[in-house]
């Protein structure tokens, strides 16, 4: 069986069960498996898949159909899961999948702390995969992964950058939020009142064009992802998607106008600088303590793909992206702490 043939067979496995489970946790199968697959390791998807599977709910309900004219009162509604997700698989069957993305972007992005970041993170995998072959499956997969979004959508304060500093030196002085006892939606509310936030978002250099804003939304990327690294002992599930989040963004601009380039990159720094500001520790780990970076690229993906966690398989794929564009060891190491600090799949 081929690549695009596991892939497409694991999407149809996945569309069976819920976006979420046990509460509001996000089914990162989606997600796990496009990354498997296009690093090279479609042999161990289903068998991924057997296990992840298990702990899945089924495909929710809806309540009643939602109208094209209703979404803005629907948007941020956990309650119409099962409606937006029976919108978007309508949409998505009969429209162009890219006028449905160009359509619904905008839309969206602004609330882009939805599920924790997962909303836009399923949606830059599916786009990339739609980019690299385009079928039912993968048309199917897009329709849920932004019914998911518009569900939990949920914005953070944004702030246009307008300073001088770079991505690195703006993340290293987002300010903590002072209470870190709960969960994300607790630990997100805190920003509007958080001393310091808006200025730390206008400190990163503005773009002044696309082009500008693709090349730094991939250093705010990669800033992301060398932080990780000392900073991974403050949550290391969390702290992954700092770097994963504006990822998913990166991947979905070639699908999207120009025109919405720079927009994307004000959302995915606002979302990396609050998963930071949520999760990051009061102190960062001693350099003595940090782990040295593998041989190579494929040596840390193989690692990745026997650990199981599908964070540590997320932020491999990122962090894989990032030591191909700059040749940092430290984006690999930073692979190597997840690993160390997040629990094992059980096999």
């Amino acid at each position: 069986m081929d690549a695009e043939s596991t892939l497409d067979e694991a999407y149809e496995r996945l569309h069976r069960t819920g976006p979420e489970f046990e509460g509001w946790l996000s089914n990162h199968g989606p997600m796990a498996v496009e990354a498997l697959v296009r690093r090279g390791h479609a042999g161990h998807v289903h068998r991924w898949l057997d296990r992840y599977m298990e702990r899945l709910d089924e495909l929710p309900r809806g309540l009643s159909p939602l109208a094209a004219e209703d979404w803005r009162a629907a948007l941020g509604e956990p309650r119409r899961l099962g409606d937006w997700l029976a919108f978007f698989a309508r949409e998505v069957e009969q429209r162009p999948w890219r006028t449905v993305l160009e359509t619904w972007w905008p839309r969206l992005l602004p609330g882009i702390a939805a599920g924790a970041t997962h909303g836009v993170i399923r949606t830059g995998h599916a786009v990339h995969a739609l980019l690299e072959h385009e079928d039912a499956a993968r048309r199917a997969e897009l329709g849920q992964a932004l019914g998911y979004w518009a569900a939990r959508w949920q914005p953070v304060p944004l702030t246009a950058p307008a300073g001088t500093a770079g991505p690195a030196a703006a993340l290293a002085e987002v300010p903590r939020v002072p209470d870190q006892s709960a969960g994300i939606n607790h630990r997100l509310d805190q920003l509007s009142g958080l001393a310091g936030w808006p200025l730390a978002l206008a400190a990163l250099r503005p773009a002044a064009d696309a082009g500008q804003a693709r090349d730094l939304l991939a250093e705010v990327i990669t800033a992301a992802a060398l932080n990780y690294l000392p900073n991974a002992h403050g949550s290391p599930v969390m702290l992954v998607h700092s770097a994963t989040a504006p990822m998913a963004v990166l991947r979905t601009l070639p699908a999207l106008p120009r025109t919405l380039w720079v927009g994307s990159l004000h959302a995915a720094w606002a979302a990396s600088a609050a998963v930071t500001a949520a999760y990051a520790p009061a102190e960062p780990a001693p350099p003595g303590d940090l782990p040295a970076a593998p041989g190579s690229a494929d040596e840390v993906f193989e690692l990745a793909s026997r650990h199981g966690d599908e964070h540590v398989i997320k932020l491999a794929d990122t962090c894989l992206e990032v030591y191909a564009h700059t040749g940092r060891p430290e984006a690999l190491a930073a692979v190597v702490r997840s690993a160390a600090l997040i629990e094992q799949l059980p096999v």
